[in-house]
């Protein structure tokens, strides 16, 4: 029962640190990590399985705000730029959806600007779980 909460717990925290609330998956996959319990591949599948899901949450809601803002409302020339930004770069920008402060906007981003659904959750979900690969395997357990 205790390690069941302790794989959910890693998921929720994943979850909610790709919205806008605070969850601290890092710390909570290193903790798991490090204790040596689990393997680092399911901590790894379920960490990156939770953050992109919350990810595609905040492209879900960047879709109905594109239906309730549309982009004629834009007026602000900084925001056509990063409108523009967003266009050239497309999908594979969601690739950085991991970064603090701006993997957030840019989930919302690719909803709002339409880019479908199946290519963002790809790139929303390679970025988060080059993360967290990352960070596994700097700590002493590591992926092995």
């Amino acid at each position: 029962m205790n390690e069941s909460l302790s794989l959910w717990g890693l998921f929720l925290s994943a979850f909610l640190s790709s919205t806008v609330l605070p969850g601290s998956s890092e710390v909570v996959l290193g903790a798991l990590a490090m204790q040596g319990q689990y393997s680092p591949w399911s901590l790894l599948a379920i960490a990156t399985l939770g953050n992109t899901l919350g990810g595609m949450s905040s492209w879900g809601l960047g879709r109905l705000l594109g239906w309730r803002f549309p982009m004629t409302d834009l007026t602000k020339p900084a925001h056509r730029r990063a409108v523009d930004r967003m266009r050239h770069w497309g999908s594979p920008a969601l690739l950085f959806s991991w970064v603090p402060f701006l993997g957030d906007p840019l989930c919302v981003a690719g909803g709002w600007l339409r880019m479908h659904w199946l290519v963002s959750l790809v790139y929303i979900g390679l970025g988060k779980g080059l993360r967290y690969a990352v960070l596994l395997s700097v700590l002493p357990a590591g992926v092995s």
